[in-house]
């Protein structure tokens, strides 16, 4: 029935004909027609078309904005003026392979990007590092039993870095590595290291577990024999029946330091330790000479020596070796917390050759007759597989 002008009520419509309804709309005397059922559902359709339209290109919008904003924070700018053309044409190259927005159906966008692995930096804590001399010593404190063929492998190769010059790569070429280290005052790492002394202990006079304590106390005790040199490196090596704290859960070998004594005349003394791992977590500490428990499918690599445990211990001596010059009292070249640095050849865990990922060594260096894998070569033709060290001057990793 018909509203009249004068009733106060909503909008009402009501059936005149299959064309459409009429109302009567409160204070007007008019007439408002409104749409049929059919009617009604066309143009909510239409409404719902443009709001997909609009919540469309609002969505286009915002993913533009989106590539905007992740190119500006993750474009490589150029390192210096010497490199600025190849720096940009890597910036641009990075920035091409950064943004992918693939159009999957229409309303649908996703982004997806590639976020570049950032250069790894070992900055500089202007603290000491073993520079300005000649050479660096190193006094080598055998702990536990070694026989005669594990330890000659090992004073072979600290008799490489002043050995007669052989043909490149060798032990000596890989320390060179280390000259782009320089000090406060410009001096750089020493260019050589020199196996300077040795002492045995193989009635293992402090028992078969050690800690980092009784690790000082064996340097301190040497002292007796070995003469005092802040610029020299202390390291004990231990047996493979040894048990040392934190070997073989988080460590293959270490670096410390002692603090200033009467014993040390004073000074802070650089030592460090390493153990043979053949019979503890050769797959841990002697990769790739060793199969690791949780790791890829394959055979491990046959050692230089014939012995997991001996090549084993010389990569993790020549970790140690580099991470100690160029941060002795962890405040000089590192990364990350002091009290577990992230350093020279740490920074390269695992590299060892050209082309190296992760359960890869890289390309090396293959013994016909031995089929021995190796990437150096050392005193008395002795060969040698070196950890890559990270180089300042190319802020990269270098393998020998």
């Amino acid at each position: 029935m018909d509203r009249t002008p004068g009733d106060w009520r909503p909008k009402l419509c009501y059936v005149e004909s299959k064309a459409g309804l009429r109302v009567w709309s409160r204070g007007q005397d008019r007439r408002i027609e409104c749409p049929s059922s059919a009617a009604r559902t066309q143009q909510n359709a239409e409404k719902l078309e443009k709001a997909v339209g609009i919540l469309i290109l609002l969505m286009c919008c915002t993913s533009h904005y989106a590539d905007a904003r992740i190119a500006s924070q993750f474009a490589l700018p150029a390192r210096d003026e010497e490199v600025g053309e190849e720096s940009g044409l890597e910036s641009q190259r990075a920035f091409e392979s950064l943004l992918t927005l693939d159009q999957q159906q229409a309303g649908s966008r996703r982004l997806s990007f590639l976020v570049p692995t950032p250069s790894m930096i070992l900055p500089y804590h202007n603290g000491v590092i073993l520079s300005g001399a000649p050479e660096i010593a190193v006094y080598v404190i055998w702990y536990g039993s070694f026989g005669a063929a594990q330890k000659a492998p090992i004073v072979d190769f600290l008799s490489s870095f002043s050995a007669a010059p052989t043909v490149a790569p060798s032990v000596a070429s890989w320390w060179k590595i280390t000259a782009g280290y320089k000090d406060s005052q410009g001096l750089a790492v020493a260019p050589m290291v020199r196996l300077a002394g040795q002492q045995e202990l193989a009635d293992y006079s402090r028992g078969k577990a050690l800690k980092n304590a009784d690790i000082q106390a064996l340097v301190l005790s040497s002292l007796a024999t070995f003469p005092v040199d802040s610029n020299a490196m202390y390291v004990v090596l231990t047996a493979e029946d040894v048990v040392v704290e934190d070997f073989c859960r988080n460590e293959c070998g270490a670096h410390l330091f002692t603090g200033p004594s009467a014993a040390t005349k004073q000074q802070q003394l650089p030592i460090a330790w390493v153990g043979n791992s053949a019979s503890q977590c050769p797959g841990l500490c002697a990769w790739p000479y060793a199969k690791p428990q949780y790791g890829p499918p394959g055979e491990p690599l046959l050692p230089p020596s014939g012995d997991v445990g001996t090549d084993g211990l010389i990569i993790n001596l020549a970790t140690i070796l580099a991470g100690c010059a160029t941060n002795p009292f962890n405040n000089g070249f590192f990364q990350g917390d002091a009290s577990a640095p992230v350093e020279a050849a740490t920074a390269c865990a695992g590299t060892y050759g050209a082309g190296a990922y992760s359960g890869y060594p890289g390309q090396l260096l293959l013994d016909s007759a031995s089929g021995a894998s190796y990437n150096v070569l050392g005193a008395h033709g002795r060969q040698f597989l070196m950890p890559a060290l990270w180089d300042p001057v190319t802020l990269a990793c270098v393998a020998p």
